[in-house]
């Protein structure tokens, strides 16, 4: 006895350009593909809503790419695992760099001996995390955006406020102008 799969014609119909076919196949594979961002990332992990709904897009992209050679679901599942553990490894190296972050000792304090480093301005703390990654660390714009889970037009913009921040700050302090010339 020769078993169809039930989601093969709606696959199929996807496949050549049903829009109605593909939203209810991804509607048909959604519990299954959530049910694998769960296994995969664990019920309690922050993204795996997010996961399971990139595997959707995921699969939503690789349907002309299915050959029939396993089920539809089999299909969909192994791109949600593959996808799910994409995110996992992403969280775990933003969790890294957040580490790495932590154990950065501050600076000490510096006494402030002119009115001009008595009314100093400080960075939020957004910019001064944007700043730390971009300059020090020399991380690129989108993994600063990827650390700091901000889009990559507020981390530009972070930076730009920062540096115009540093810069007024050196304009109106004459002893750090000369100490920051003396240091280059």
């Amino acid at each position: 006895v020769e078993v169809t799969d039930p989601l093969a014609r709606l696959m199929s119909e996807a496949a050549s350009g049903d829009r109605v076919a593909l939203s209810r196949l991804l509607r048909a594979l959604g519990p299954q593909v959530l049910r694998v961002a769960r296994g995969v990332l664990g019920s309690s992990h922050p993204e795996v809503e997010d996961a399971a709904q990139e595997s959707l897009v995921a699969i939503a992209g690789a349907i002309g790419s299915f050959r029939g050679e396993c089920s539809v679901k089999h299909f969909a599942c192994r791109i949600a695992a593959r996808k799910c553990v994409a995110v996992r490894r992403r969280a775990k190296a933003r969790d890294e760099r957040r580490r790495e972050l932590a154990s950065i000792p501050p600076p000490p304090p510096a006494a402030p001996t002119t009115p001009a480093r008595i009314r100093r301005e400080t960075l939020p703390e957004e910019q001064a995390e944007t700043l730390v990654l971009r300059v020090v660390m020399g991380f690129s714009l989108a993994e600063v955006a990827e650390a700091t889970d901000a889009p990559i037009n507020t981390v530009r913009s972070r930076v730009r406020l920062s540096k115009e921040a540093l810069r007024r700050r050196i304009e109106e302090d004459p002893a750090l102008a000369e100490t920051l010339e003396v240091g280059t």
